[in-house]
């Protein structure tokens, strides 16, 4: 009798509906967050800890592997007009979306209960006074050790980018410490696989407390704001993902198969950080350069988040709406701008989205207070646009790999006919 394997995609997705069904039951019991969360918190943690080690490694031996600095100079050009021009498409499409389907108007505020207004106080205590030059300036770190004990990506990119450079310089002389990092990047993945095959249990874990807490009626009062939040990330994801992948000549579908288990983790997880080691083992495979992926898919986690335009833009016309503001051409050309600013270097922040939203309310003149009211809500709208922005990272690599001519089509054809194969 032949034995029935699940891939870790179907794995995953099983634990999710298991965790839907478990948190609708146990609704507003505290068991189940008890119990599971710390289930749930040791599965994020331990993705959390191999993070930092497997991008400075690919991205030491990827930039060490370019061997000149003019070269990296021109594909991290090219890699931040790319982030800028569909960043500002998908906030210029939410806009729209939010003009058209209004989903801030008529809604009984009386029907909707507050959120944890003590959380948007702390959150923005971390970031009122966030601009532009703090971002750009917390590029550059002071101590590369503190900026690792905290977690903090970009400053670990713009260090390993400058060492990798320096180690090219080396030539022959630099080729053992280079095998080293070569051997840690190895060594990660592997640790990366293994800590995979829970990641069903964790993923039951943490959708279980979530449906437990929230409870799937909490959808209802803002029903409007979450189904214009997924129409338009999927119109995004088929409409603009779709036209660029095939600008590419790459095939969407080929592209599914490979990051499917990817994009199940993310949604039921809210978090891009659980697949990042995933993608930065899976793209050179699927065709692109690992110095590119290395320095590409990182590099987006803080000014690639395309799900979270799409749903920031919506969400500031939805409390404006739902306040009855005048959103005049000029008030939304405004927020288009500042949600330009904003939605940069902030992935690390705890509670970004409700961070960069924070930042923007108050030029805008909005009450904070409407922050409230999506709070609840936004536990689910996230899962979605975590989706948006792991896809639109992986696009932005094949994008630059193209753009340098260096996107390898037959090596990502094979690579998926090897998973079909496998199954996987």
């Amino acid at each position: 009798m032949k034995k029935i394997r699940l891939s870790l995609a179907w794995q995953i997705f099983i634990g999710m509906i298991l965790g839907i069904i478990v948190g609708a039951i146990f609704y507003g019991n505290s068991i189940v967050e008890d119990i599971l969360q710390p289930v749930g918190d040791i599965f994020i943690n331990l993705i959390k800890v191999i993070i930092l080690p497997i991008i400075i490694s690919t991205l030491v031996t990827g930039i060490a592997g370019l061997g000149d600095a003019k070269k990296f100079g021109k594909i991290g050009g090219k890699t931040i007009l790319y982030f800028e021009i569909i960043t500002t498409i998908a906030l210029t499409i939410g806009l729209i979306a939010a003009n058209i389907v209004q989903p801030g108007s008529g809604i009984d505020m009386d029907q909707l209960s507050e959120g944890d207004v003590s959380s948007i106080a702390e959150t923005a205590e971390e970031t009122e006074d966030q601009g532009i030059v703090d971002v750009i300036y917390g590029i550059f770190p002071s101590n590369i050790f503190e900026s690792l004990s905290e977690g903090d990506i970009l400053p670990v990119i713009f260090f390993s980018v400058i060492f990798g450079l320096g180690l090219a310089t080396l030539g022959d002389k630099g080729k053992p410490l280079l095998n080293i990092f070569q051997i840690i990047g190895d060594t990660m993945f592997w640790v990366t696989n293994q800590i995979m095959k829970i990641a069903p249990l964790g993923v039951f874990a943490l959708i279980s407390v979530t449906v437990s807490q929230f409870g799937l009626a909490s959808l209802l009062p803002l029903g409007k704001l979450v189904l214009t939040a997924y129409g338009v990330m999927i119109i995004f994801v088929v409409g603009v993902f779709g036209l660029v992948l095939k600008i590419c000549r790459v095939s969407p579908l080929n592209l599914f198969r490979v990051l499917k288990s990817d994009i199940i983790l993310a949604f039921s997880t809210a978090s891009s950080e659980v697949v990042l080691p995933s993608l930065l083992k899976k793209m050179p495979k699927f065709g692109c350069p690992k110095e590119i992926t290395s320095f590409v898919i990182p590099s987006g986690y803080s000014f690639n988040l395309d799900g979270g335009a799409l749903y920031q833009s919506i969400a500031v016309l939805f409390v404006a709406q739902m306040y009855g503001v005048n959103m005049s051409i000029g008030f939304q050309i405004t927020a288009l701008l500042i949600l330009m600013l904003t939605t940069k270097g902030l992935a690390g922040v705890p509670g970004a989205n409700i961070a960069v939203l924070l930042a923007t309310f108050g030029p805008l003149g909005l009450p904070v207070e409407g922050l409230a009211f999506i709070i609840g809500v936004d536990r689910f709208i996230d899962m979605g646009r975590t989706v948006v922005n792991v896809l639109g990272n992986s696009i932005a690599a094949i994008v630059i790999s193209k753009w340098e001519g260096r996107f390898n089509a037959p090596q990502s054809e094979e690579y998926v006919r090897q998973l079909e194969k496998t199954g996987s």
